[in-house]
């Protein structure tokens, strides 16, 4: 089989707000990005993923669309998008849009039209409105709960004044969920696919694609409210990683949207993909959306949420490259996202922390950072290591950890609201990067102030002061991705080898032998060339924590 760009391509996420601002406003847009274009071809990446700049009340920092077709004036312009788009393909980087099709915002036009439509009515049937349950309809029409916390449900007033019917959001009340059994549903994303399509873009990555279709009827969800641990109870809370059992995660019906889809692109030039932000249990299930027909990728979250152990880390890698194999597709890498906490301060966590729940200042046992990120940097050495493709977030090239001290009045995720401050939520890891020491925001922006405040720590991470330290996270990164491509790691094989200690994992790929140790005594090496190392160590003895690339 040929081997494709994005079967072993590095791909750079970029969450626009957090970035790099152009005008001064505190907000990183389209200009931005486009002026740090030359930064991103140093550090060695193939293409770039950008989060949703598209039209938006900005209620969910853009994920809540209100024009698929058009820019948010905060990120700038069509012309901007375009400008971006050309810089980036004039220096060899491939640009995906960030697709949202769960939802739309809820000023989306056909929202607003549904809302003062009929029920039953042709607008209505765009999104899902559903009679309410008991006496005059008071009750919500099943018992979902939102991912972002409260009810999937929120009723409107109808043109009489009255409590009327209710509509579904599976995350906030103002991202509505379209009825994607709707044929005109399918048609507007059909003509969204083209507008970008036909500007040049070079694929998608589709937001919750697994929450699309809902299954018929829309039953009540089959787990009780509570569960029996031991001597006492607990609520069950949502999570976008919910079972794939639930009414409204992974139907099969949703498999036709995305050959549809796939047709379309596979009629223009260049390759373009689909890649499938699809939380899916198990990992063989995740397959499907990567079969021949469908998606060209899927995030691998099975692998972001393996634990930093030897065992876990072989088992999720053995899992993947057989699973994605099966069906011709790469197995994708990742460890860090704008959704979850940072693997510079996750990977050393000592309790779990479910997707979107973030941590904050109130948060027990956290880790020391100067330890946590050295087990990043290793982590992100053995990941680069593995054949497939991967995905770096924004910031972690220069080691940036999570932002856990941001002041209460500043969070702006809508779960830290629907929750009453109970879940800190996201915004630890979106918020904006550092660039150089010599700023109020360090580079981010020529105003004084940014989106979300930046930690007087910030400039210690700036990439200015990491460009010529030989040891900086940045300069490992640009060491390890120079060493991915020249190796051709990305299209290699891995092969196992035997080491007789269960806390360190050792592999060949190609020309590089890996050793990986994720315990804490060190560990002999054997004594051949040196290609990069997460961390220094001195005669032949790897540290804890650490992983190593020798020359085979």
């Amino acid at each position: 089989m040929q081997t494709q760009w994005w079967h072993d391509a590095v791909i750079y996420q970029i969450y626009p707000r957090s970035f790099a601002d152009s005008n001064g406003d505190g907000i990183g847009d389209l200009a931005g990005i486009t002026a740090r274009l030359d930064d991103l071809v140093e550090l060695g990446i193939d293409a770039l993923w950008v989060s949703p700049f598209f039209r938006s009340p900005q209620r969910d920092a853009g994920y809540d669309v209100a024009d698929y077709c058009d820019v948010d004036p905060i990120f700038g312009t069509l012309a901007d998008a375009d400008a971006l788009i050309e810089g980036a393909h004039d220096r060899g980087i491939r640009v995906i849009v960030d697709l949202v099709p769960n939802h739309s915002s809820s000023d989306h036009p056909w929202f607003q039209e549904a809302l003062i439509a009929a029920p039953g009515s042709a607008a209505r049937a765009r999104y899902i409105f559903r009679d309410g349950r008991g006496e005059d309809g008071a009750l919500p029409p099943n018992n979902w709960q939102s991912i972002f916390g409260g009810p999937m449900w929120t009723r409107v007033i109808e043109a009489d004044g009255q409590p009327g019917q209710w509509y579904l959001h599976i995350f906030d009340s103002s991202q509505p969920d379209f009825d994607w059994t709707n044929p005109e549903v399918r048609s507007l994303f059909l003509d969204v696919l083209r507008f970008w399509l036909d500007r040049g873009v070079d694929g998608f990555r589709v937001d919750v694609a697994h929450g699309l279709i809902k299954e018929p009827g829309l039953p009540d969800v089959i787990e009780p409210d509570t569960i029996s641990l031991g001597a006492g109870t607990a609520t069950l809370e949502p999570e976008i990683s919910a079972p794939s059992s639930v009414p409204y995660w992974g139907q099969d019906e949703v498999h036709e949207i995305y050959r549809e889809w796939r047709e379309l692109l596979d009629g223009y030039p260049g390759n373009r993909i689909l890649v499938a932000e699809a939380w899916v249990d198990p990992l063989s299930r995740l397959a499907d959306w990567v079969r021949p027909d469908e998606m060209h990728q899927a995030f691998n979250f099975a692998y972001l949420e393996t634990p930093w152990a030897a065992r876990p880390l072989a088992e999720i890698i053995d899992s993947s490259l057989a699973t994605f194999t099966s069906v011709g597709a790469p197995s994708t890498w990742v460890l860090s996202n704008h959704d979850v906490v940072r693997h510079a301060t996750r990977l050393a966590l000592s309790f779990d922390n479910p997707q979107g729940h973030g941590i904050g200042p109130a948060t027990p046992n956290l880790p020391d950072q100067s330890a946590a990120l050295r087990r990043a940097r290793a982590a992100t050495a053995l990941m680069l290591a593995l054949p497939g493709s991967a995905y770096l977030y924004q910031g972690e090239e220069l080691g940036l950890p999570e932002a856990i001290h941001l002041p209460d009045h500043a969070r702006q995720d809508p779960t830290w609201f629907r929750t009453n401050g109970e879940r800190y939520g996201r915004d630890g890891c979106r918020v904006p990067l550092p660039w150089s020491m010599g700023s109020r925001t360090y580079g981010f922006s020529p105003g004084d102030n940014s989106w979300l405040p930046q930690p007087d720590h910030w400039g210690t991470f700036a990439r200015d002061e990491q460009r010529n330290d030989t040891d900086s996270t940045l300069t490992l990164y640009r060491r390890l991705l120079s060493l991915r491509k020249e190796l051709q790691l990305g299209t290699g094989r891995l092969q196992w080898l035997d080491y007789p200690r269960d806390d360190v994992l050792v592999f060949r790929n190609g020309r590089a032998v890996v050793v990986v140790n994720t315990g804490r005594e060190p560990i002999r090496l054997p004594e051949s060339e040196v290609l990069v190392a997460s961390s220094a160590f001195e005669d032949w003895m790897l540290r804890g924590d650490s992983t190593v690339w020798l020359r085979a």
